[in-house]
């Protein structure tokens, strides 16, 4: 009778057990499908060497979590799930405790972005590059020349060489890293193109197709008129004509260049005055995108040698000097107008 009784008393003390096993184990999948307290997008960064406790804790400073039991236990019980890799991570609304936990073991980091627009120069890059706190900066106690160095750009000057794009990084990512993914792809680029260039071009070097393109890009945001644009330089160098083209004037003038060319500035023999030079100027004066490589390695045939702006976004092309005159004489009239 008496081991009758015990036996109850250890199959309900079992079922009881039991059924707190089963509850528990429904309990902590239930807090873990729980969303954080999060009310907008959010990065967390997690240091190398960071244990689950603190992790849990780092969570519940941020107000994130109520306490770190739930997560503390689950690792405990899903060790092979729970895998604290460094990293900077985003963490958006309703995303669950444990779909951040999946998130991190996985060391899916956030991918930051940085945008280098078409006809920026490198100048303008490295103060993008500076301006992001997320990057490792190694280039502020760097010469261009040394940069270029460290780049194996023959060229002391690097202006051009880099091609403008969007390109993703991680937190900590060094920003020569950058200049490096830049640089190889403008270098791919251009030699693809050269190998598919049309014939009779005045280039010796796929480097002097760079410095045109650049010049491209500066002359015309318009694109369907690249093609054209470099046609007109092509024509004049062809024809041992300067090239005449204000950007490379205002290159060379770095900082002394206030926002007016005057004729002062159009007649100081700097290397890159093409009012002055006989050719293409040293360097590119700018990063050329790829519509501007195209352009340079590919350009329309035409009988033009100047242009003008139209007022319009677009250029009045002509083939002779008294046509060129009498549309900058109509450019200027409509300016006034205006």
């Amino acid at each position: 009778m008496m081991t009758k009784v015990i036996k109850k008393i250890i199959f309900s003390c079992f079922t009881v057990l039991l059924f707190i096993t089963i509850g528990f184990f429904l309990l902590l999948e239930k807090q873990m499908q729980n969303p954080l307290l999060v009310n907008k997008a959010q990065l967390l960064t997690i240091d190398n060497g960071v244990s689950v406790s603190h992790f849990a804790k780092q969570l519940v400073n941020k107000g994130w979590i109520k306490n770190r039991f739930w997560l503390r236990n689950y690792a405990r019980l899903y060790p092979e799930k729970v895998r604290i890799k460094a990293g900077t991570y985003q963490v958006l609304p309703q995303t669950s405790l444990q779909s951040l936990i999946s998130l991190i073991s996985t060391g899916k980091e956030h991918q930051f972005q940085l945008t280098f627009v078409e006809g920026s120069s490198f100048k303008q890059w490295l103060v993008q590059l500076a301006q992001q706190p997320e990057l490792t900066h190694t280039l502020t106690a760097l010469t261009s020349a040394q940069i270029a160095e460290k780049l194996g750009i023959k060229q002391k000057n690097p202006e051009g060489w880099f091609f403008p794009e969007t390109y993703a990084f991680t937190q900590g990512d060094d920003d020569l890293d950058l200049l490096k993914r830049a640089h190889k792809e403008m270098s791919t680029s251009l030699t693809e193109l050269w190998q598919q260039r049309a014939e009779n071009l005045p280039y010796k070097t796929p480097y002097q197709a760079l410095i045109m393109a650049s010049i491209i890009e500066k002359e015309t945001s318009y694109l369907p008129e690249q093609p054209l644009i470099a046609s007109v330089f092509i024509n004049r160098l062809a024809k041992r004509m300067r090239l005449q083209t204000d950007p490379t004037v205002i290159y060379g003038l770095g900082e002394r260049y206030q926002g007016d060319i005057t004729r002062a500035h159009l007649k100081e023999k700097t290397a890159y005055n093409t009012y002055k030079i006989n050719a293409l100027p040293p360097t590119p004066i700018a990063m050329p995108g790829l519509s501007s490589l195209k352009a340079a390695l590919n350009p329309a045939t035409s009988n033009y040698y100047y242009f003008v702006s139209g007022g319009n976004g677009k250029h009045v092309f002509s083939k002779t000097l008294t046509e060129h005159n009498a549309a900058v004489r109509k450019f200027l009239a409509g300016q006034k107008k205006n």
